[in-house]
């Protein structure tokens, strides 16, 4: 009996996860349709790593005549500057966040090398508006599945860790300054205004998909051994946990009580780490509350 619940427990899991992932696969192809055929047509710039990519691929083609054909190399381009951030970060993020965000980055390098760079719109205003709602979601999508596009979005996460002042944000601020200042340089300034206008649309977009930055509150309470459980919330989320004993007052059985702070991206984790070990579990949520002091604000 036992046995078979674990088993479903495992299937249950295991199809969460392949939904996710999938999830992911469509963000990426989403985010490849909104670059590739608004943005890169009318030449634009998203921001980021990926902008920086852009711009690099920029160079070799019309500087150093370099011929790719109808392919669009900034793809390729980003997926091996994101191979050192791996490696550095392959100790200090979850496992699964790596896995699913290596899936990521290869579907959207492969998307972005074969979707064709055709104007649709010929008019940059729409293109960075309806470009940057289309790729804005798309990087949302994987962002609510626990993974991520990679490059400056790990970054920032490792430089929070490193100095807890620091936010994805910020990082991905001070690179949009450099990466646009760079650009008023090499292009001309209309290109720069719209490339800005997507930038902050993509923005929008994105947090709108994903909910980053709600914090929680949650309650767990559970009759089994939490030692385990409290062990691998550590390790897969990186969160303290307060504990006490409770009592049923219906049942008058002892009971374990988890306290945990952790953003709104992190609850199906959460939820993955506690079924686990108690599929019966009684989880409550309050979200929207508000922190001060020694807490960990991530992706």
């Amino acid at each position: 009996m036992e046995s078979n619940l674990q088993k479903r427990i495992e299937s249950k899991k295991l199809l969460y996860e392949t939904e996710r992932t999938l999830g992911c696969i469509f963000g990426a192809l989403l985010y490849a349709v909104g670059v590739n055929l608004f943005i890169v047509p009318v030449s634009l710039y998203t921001g980021g790593l990926m902008g920086i990519c852009q711009v690099m691929r920029t160079i070799l083609v019309d500087y150093f005549n370099l011929n790719v054909g109808n392919v669009d190399i900034a793809g390729i381009i980003y997926y091996v500057v994101n191979i050192p951030i791996f490696f550095v970060a392959m100790k200090k993020m979850g496992k699964k966040f790596l896995a699913k965000t290596l899936v990521t980055v290869t579907a959207m390098t492969v998307f972005l090398s074969v979707i064709p760079s055709e104007i649709i719109i010929d008019d940059r205003m729409a293109s960075s508006v309806v470009g940057g709602i289309l790729s804005g979601i798309g990087i949302g999508i994987p962002l609510r599945m626990a993974s991520s596009g990679g490059g400056m979005d790990i970054v920032g996460v490792l430089l929070i860790r490193w100095k807890k002042d620091f936010s994805v944000g910020k990082v991905n601020l001070l690179v949009n300054i450099f990466l646009y200042s760079a650009c008023l340089f090499m292009f001309d300034i209309e290109i720069v205004i719209y490339s800005v206008i997507y930038a902050a649309v993509f923005s929008i977009a994105m947090d709108k998909m994903h909910a980053q930055n709600i914090n929680m509150a949650v309650n767990i309470i559970t009759k089994a051994d939490t030692k385990a459980m409290e062990q691998e919330i550590f390790e897969e989320l990186g969160r303290g946990v307060t504990k006490w004993q409770a009592v049923g007052a219906y049942t008058n059985e002892k009971e374990q009580m988890l306290y945990i702070m952790l953003s709104k991206y992190e609850i199906s984790r959460l939820k993955a780490v506690v079924h686990k070990y108690d599929p019966y579990a009684f989880i409550v949520q309050n979200e929207g509350v508000r922190i001060d002091g020694n807490y960990l604000k991530k992706l």
